[in-house]
């Protein structure tokens, strides 16, 4: 039987607020564990993806955070934010940037990642440029370069963690 999959927009309800906040530790676990000390990423948890942190970037005009389901279970989320400093060779360009996107281990399927990745893309089409800032031992990033992102080594942009910055852009032509 197939899975179901659905990726919605979320708010600041309970649900909402407890599925962020259970996909957002759980995802930054797997994605950095054992690439950054221990205490570095329990410190960026803390920091950013406590319950307060996420109901103030929820409520937040600038931020359209989605949850993909799969079968009805939460699976992975992104943030679509234009919020935040921006690489300024874009100064006259509309943009937004892909601020996070992260699929649980557990529902490592091609389809739940593209299902999650073109809804960020699709809210994003007004804009000239649609930008990433991921690490780079992400194992996305073939998956982002399979949808037109490049890798653009003339960014410079504050960075949280203790990783190797790989910055993505893709633009209108």
């Amino acid at each position: 039987m197939a899975t179901k999959i659905v990726t919605k927009f979320t708010i600041g309800t309970e649900e909402g607020i407890n599925a962020l906040f259970f996909l957002t530790a759980a995802t930054a676990r797997e994605q950095f564990a054992g690439k950054i000390p221990d205490q570095e990423l329990e410190d960026y948890i803390d920091v950013n993806f406590n319950k307060d942190a996420l109901m103030v970037e929820l409520n937040s005009m600038s931020n359209q955070y989605l949850i993909v389901y799969a079968d009805d279970e939460p699976a992975g989320y992104a943030r679509v934010t234009s919020k935040g400093e921006r690489p300024h060779f874009f100064d006259n360009k509309t943009l937004v940037r892909i601020a996070d996107f992260g699929v649980l281990a557990k529902y490592n399927d091609p389809l739940i990642s593209k299902s999650l990745f073109e809804k960020c893309l699709s809210i994003s089409t007004m804009q000239q440029v649609i930008w990433m800032s991921e690490h780079e031992n992400n194992p996305y990033l073939d998956f982002f370069e399979s949808y037109g992102f490049k890798r653009n080594v003339d960014i410079t942009a504050p960075h949280e963690l203790s990783l190797q910055p790989v910055y993505l852009v893709k633009e209108k032509a």
